[in-house]
């Protein structure tokens, strides 16, 4: 009786059936190695991005809160300089004309930085303020006859109020 002989693996094949067992072989081995370096780059690049797109929010972020300080700064010293030049000019026919050219000046940066709402509120208030000054002088018996002409910033501030609320709400 002939001798069998059984074999496992390769040697017992032809040499093309042998070399397609290799390459299933070497496919198997290196497909965990690419799943596993694709999951990590994947990784890696998301990191990447993760952090970038969280660094641009927080600049958006740092640059809105920036912008809304820079107006509530300007909104502040403008008030507080119409408020002392319409008081003035209330009671005096001197104007007193640096101020007023720094009111102005604050007007003008308002243009860069406000809503032509604000700025126009702000350009009435210099005009109510030169109109005042060119009026006749009030004394305190004048005053109720005046009393709705005494804020002559609400039109501004209501403005500013707005205009502020639409920023925060971006």
């Amino acid at each position: 009786m002939p001798h069998l002989l059984l074999r496992s693996g390769p040697r017992g094949r032809s040499g093309i059936a042998a070399s397609k067992m290799r390459s299933d072989r070497m496919n198997t081995i290196y497909a965990p190695a690419f799943a596993a370096f694709g999951g990590s780059a994947f990784g890696a690049i998301s990191t990447i991005v993760t952090g970038w797109a969280r660094r641009r929010r927080r600049q958006r972020e740092r640059h809105h809160a920036d912008a809304v300080s820079k107006r509530e700064k300007l909104y502040r010293c403008f008030i507080e300089e119409a408020s002392r030049l319409y008081a003035d000019a209330l009671i005096s026919d001197k104007s007193e004309i640096p101020a007023l050219v720094n009111l102005y000046a604050l007007v003008g940066r308002m243009r860069i930085l406000s809503d032509d709402e604000v700025v126009h509120a702000a350009e009435r208030v210099g005009r109510l303020i030169v109109e005042t000054y060119l009026a006749p002088n009030k004394s305190f018996v004048d005053l109720p006859g005046f009393i709705e002409e005494m804020d002559p910033l609400r039109e501004f501030s209501e403005a500013c109020r707005r205009e502020m609320h639409a920023v925060l709400a971006h």
